[in-house]
């Protein structure tokens, strides 16, 4: 039955916010593979673009019922994600990369797990690799960038820290924090959203009936394996004291310097991570 003349618009239940960076083409699958999601009039699309020179800009006139919103240059992956939580709207954020493209399915099952589980705090898919083999995607803590694949067992099970690949929050959760901590470049915020759920005593469900597929990096820029080593920091600093964050600061340079990663050890000695004082 049609909604009578001239009320409102149902709000959105989801909104799917993507950040990206220089990778037009996934970006364009993630937004395509969102695009035929099951309840798609539910689902709001905020992509927010961190300052791509590689035409993702032109996307956003083949997505007409996405938000496109533009940052003039790469702040990383935190702030964006700020910005995108401040320009969305819907009861549940769907955190997302570009490289992530979600089933029909996805969002829909991920909602209605919200919606029936209250003592969760947020819940994420299964993430699969293009042979739908589990892809890695649980972390621990502290974080230390190395993951392990879910077991796709039949129902939802609690986990600690699966990776911000593909997570649905609840929005009022970022109305408590206020915005994610932003000592976070391009990467560690999972971990400290993560970490601030399982501390406040809600769960973080894993269901692996939803699925999403995730492509990952063949290889990363020195720039971005400091911000990971950076964001380990940051993380053990802020949950272990300043102590711990200095001994994990200097085990980071001398791992540098043993490996001989001269340009990862200049940028950790300059304490240079993703946020847009980076020269690139």
């Amino acid at each position: 039955m049609a909604e009578p003349s001239g009320q409102a618009p149902k709000p959105p239940k989801v909104s799917a916010l993507v950040v990206s960076y220089n990778r037009k083409a996934l970006l364009r699958r993630a937004l395509e593979a969102l695009e035929r999601s099951e309840a798609r009039d539910s689902i709001e699309i905020v992509v927010v673009d961190n300052g791509s020179t590689d035409g993702s800009q032109q996307l956003e006139s083949d997505f007409p019922r996405a938000r496109f919103i533009r940052i003039p240059r790469n702040f990383g992956l935190t702030k964006a994600l700020n910005l995108g939580v401040r320009g969305s709207e819907a009861e549940y954020v769907f955190f997302l990369h570009e490289d992530t493209e979600v089933f029909p399915e996805t969002a829909g099952l991920l909602a209605a797990l919200l919606d029936s589980q209250p003592d969760a705090g947020a819940v994420c898919p299964l993430l699969v690799d293009d042979a739908d083999r589990p892809a890695p995607q649980l972390g621990k803590f502290p974080p230390d960038d190395t993951w392990r694949p879910a077991e796709p067992v039949p129902d939802p099970f609690p986990v600690d820290y699966p990776r911000g690949a593909a997570l649905m929050m609840r929005r009022h959760f970022f109305t408590a924090i206020r915005q994610i901590d932003e000592r976070y470049g391009q990467f560690g915020s999972d971990a400290d959203l993560c970490f601030q759920l399982r501390r406040a005593g809600k769960k973080i469900l894993l269901l692996p009936q939803a699925r999403a597929r995730h492509q990952g990096r063949a290889a990363e820029s020195a720039l971005r394996i400091a911000d990971r080593k950076q964001g380990a920091v940051a993380w053990v600093g802020k949950y272990g004291g300043f102590w711990s964050g200095l001994r994990a600061q200097i085990a980071g340079i001398f791992g540098a310097l043993g490996s001989l990663q001269l340009t990862v050890l200049k940028y950790l000695l300059a304490g240079q991570k993703v946020d847009g004082s980076q020269q690139e």
